[in-house]
């Protein structure tokens, strides 16, 4: 059964996932501009949040050298500082993600891409908004929740008594990286949808 928090990590699911179908509507010729603004809203929230989090990167680089600097020079080892770069690490890849995506800077299979004309490189952006990313990220949410609950429940600490007492904040990086990640796709989508339908104005 699950507690409060996993009903509204559900619910929220529910609802980002309803934003899909925007886009479909779009497809079909209604409320082109509604699906637009709520693509490059969506790719707002997403540039703000990855380009906070960039930061991350540099903050682990001066940690670490202050893990190095402490442990080697002056013979002091503290792991709360190391956990600090675990954590900015888990930050900065999950929470990127959905900017990442909507930069285009993941992963593609260039091979086949590179050959493919601009309709048909929408039209598997489409395809695989609806048929592997959204479902990847509801499965993500789905278990994340009861996972994630359970931490908050009990404030989950480290396992270490020197660590830092914020296991519950990390793992909630879990579910904001599937939802990051799941919005940007309603963005995804409705640019193809933009590109199938030859339209001018491309939301991001």
């Amino acid at each position: 059964m699950l507690d409060p928090a996993g009903h509204a990590l559900n619910l929220a699911a529910a609802l980002i996932f309803a934003l899909y179908a925007a886009p479909l509507a779009r497809l079909a010729g209604l409320a082109p501009g509604l699906s637009s603004r709520l693509a490059g809203a969506i790719s707002s929230v997403n540039t703000v949040v990855g380009r906070t989090v960039k930061w991350f990167a540099l903050a682990m680089v001066l940690v670490q050298a202050g893990v190095v600097l402490l442990r080697y020079v002056f013979n002091i080892s503290l792991l709360w500082m190391q956990e600090i770069i675990v954590y900015l690490h888990g930050g900065l890849f999950l929470l990127a993600a959905g900017y990442v995506l909507h930069v285009g800077a993941h992963v593609r299979v260039d091979v086949f891409r590179r050959v493919m004309s601009e309709k048909t490189k929408a039209l598997v952006d489409l395809l695989g908004a609806y048929l592997l990313l959204a479902p990847v990220c509801a499965a993500i949410l789905i278990a994340a929740g009861p996972y994630v609950a359970q931490s908050w429940a009990v404030r989950e600490g480290s396992a270490e008594g020197s660590g830092l007492g914020l296991i519950y904040l990390l793992k909630t990086f879990i579910p904001l990286f599937a939802a990051l990640v799941a919005l940007q796709g309603v963005a995804l989508a409705d640019r193809s949808v933009a590109v199938l339908r030859g339209e001018d104005e491309v939301a991001a």
